[in-house]
């Protein structure tokens, strides 16, 4: 049925989809106390009176999450809003101690904006509704005990920001794409690791279908708490195929919370949905208001680092390089940093490029290294670019040779090079004595060769590399044996 609801859903329906997500935020302390919000404690160990919601205790707003905030809102082309105060969210949770939940759902900071994403049908910005500040709650665990739920409160009152898409998405692909910016974004500017496994990233996906043309939105199902990318594109794709089956089958859709479940990437009803939720909000009178004003703005404004989209595009016009490996260098701050700090060094862009995308990249994961913790320098890679286009080492000794060495101690690449023997040698008369035995060992192929098979040169020149052990300057050789070859 799913490839049938795909079909409908190219010629007959489109889908309309709106994202939340919630990023938590990187502060060293929660939203309104000094708790820890550090990952992986014992639980209920970063609690105190405030966490808990004890009487008599008093919010103070974390300056550094707001912070956060505005450089989110600014980086989405968001309004910034001066004027801000927190409303107290009211429903009864078993891990929200205080029974009410401190957010600005009402009264966001940053309104409107967008994220530019790219698919195979080209780029396009997708709009924004706001992004606002809220606490996180605490943690219901239902699989320590076989009679009761656990909570865990370390969470509770951790700084989140949501940001909230109008419903300006029509598949699971412009999805993933978003969620795929938006996660590069907030790790870019670091206001959050984007760690979706740990929770520090969450999205609910809003998912209606409705017939081509239709301007009313069709009845919604919000999919709850995704913890990866691909289970976002997954759990869209499915709810897409169900609405389409139920409707073409007669029946009606009806609005629902519900979840997904990843052993066989289908969702399941977590509830029915009113259309009103009656929360109550109202300002949080233990919390005063706060101004922003327009030189603090600026001034976060002014810190912001280049955008992934500014860079790829200076990449591209001023260093000549593809789309491709603009998008590469730009995958995280970190690799581009490392690129621009090389480039500082070498004109040979395309070459850094190669490398930083290619051999430095595949070390780093191998050995399970990023490239914020690299220990290679930038001036080193330089140096190590210049002697492969100077034709002291080729690119194949340099990368599987001399590279590992530099990535765990830096030295001169060069010297490491006669240190080992690795310098290519491009004297005439020596590469001759190789290519005279070369050849002496195929006349087969010295004959095949004259007759057209010209191919057989790389057969060579390998020989040619074997016997020098690597050291024969493979251009030279090549030109050496175009030469005896003709004779």
């Amino acid at each position: 049925m799913a490839i049938f609801a795909t079909m409908l859903l190219n010629n007959k329906y489109e889908a309309v989809i709106g994202l939340e997500v919630h990023a938590q935020l990187q502060t060293a302390s929660k939203l309104f106390c000094g708790d820890s919000i550090a990952f992986g404690a014992e639980p209920n160990t970063h609690v105190s009176p405030v966490t808990l919601g004890h009487p008599g205790t008093l919010p103070k707003t974390n300056k550094k999450a707001v912070e956060y905030a505005v450089k989110l809102g600014l980086a989405c082309n968001c309004e910034i809003e001066s004027y801000n105060y927190f409303a107290r969210k009211n429903y009864f949770y078993p891990d929200l101690p205080k029974g009410y939940q401190i957010s600005q759902h009402t009264t966001p900071i940053c309104l409107g904006g967008f994220v530019k994403i790219k698919t195979g049908e080209g780029e396009r910005n997708v709009q924004l509704n706001r992004i606002h500040m809220e606490e996180d709650a605490g943690k219901s665990i239902h699989d320590r005990d076989d009679d009761y739920t656990c909570v865990d409160l370390n969470r509770a009152g951790t700084p989140l920001v949501e940001i909230v898409t109008e419903p300006d998405l029509h598949s699971s692909e412009e999805a993933y794409q978003y969620i795929t910016e938006l996660r590069r974004l907030v790790r870019w500017i670091g206001i959050c690791d984007g760690n979706m496994e740990e929770g520090s990233l969450r999205c609910d996906a809003n998912v209606s279908v409705r017939l081509k043309g239709e301007k009313k939105l069709g009845v919604k199902v919000e999919v709850k708490n995704l913890n990866s990318i691909r289970n976002v594109k997954k759990a869209i794709d499915h709810e897409i195929d169900r609405m389409i089956t139920i409707i073409e089958n007669g029946g009606t859709i009806t609005q629902q919370t519900r979840s997904f479940n990843a052993d066989d990437d289908t969702t399941f009803s977590l509830r029915d949905k009113e259309e009103a939720n009656d929360y109550r909000y109202f300002p949080d009178p233990d919390l005063a208001p706060f101004h922003l004003t327009q030189e603090y703005i600026q001034k976060i404004k002014s810190s912001l680092p280049a955008l992934p989209n500014q860079l790829i595009h200076q990449y591209q016009t001023e260093f000549g390089l593809s789309e491709y490996d603009a998008m590469q260098l730009c995958d995280e701050k970190h690799t581009a940093d490392f690129f621009q700090s090389t480039i500082q060094f070498t004109k040979h862009y395309k070459a850094v490029a190669n490398w930083i995308t290619g051999p430095v990249r595949q070390y780093l994961h191998e050995h399970h290294q990023s490239f914020e913790t690299i220990i290679l320098l930038p001036q080193t890679l330089a140096a190590l670019i210049k002697i492969v286009d100077d034709g002291k080492v080729n690119f194949s000794v340099a990368s599987s040779r001399l590279l590992p060495l530099l990535m765990q101690e830096n030295k001169d690449p060069l010297q490491l090079a006669e240190e080992l023997n690795l310098v290519q040698i491009s004297d005439s008369n020596e590469l001759e004595t190789w290519v005279n035995e070369a050849i002496s060992k195929m006349p087969d192929k010295v004959a095949e060769y004259k007759k057209g098979k010209k191919g057989l040169i790389g057969l060579f020149v390998g020989e040619v590399k074997k016997l020098s052990k690597g050291k024969a300057d493979p251009k030279i050789v090549t030109a050496l044996l175009q030469e005896k070859l003709r004779q």
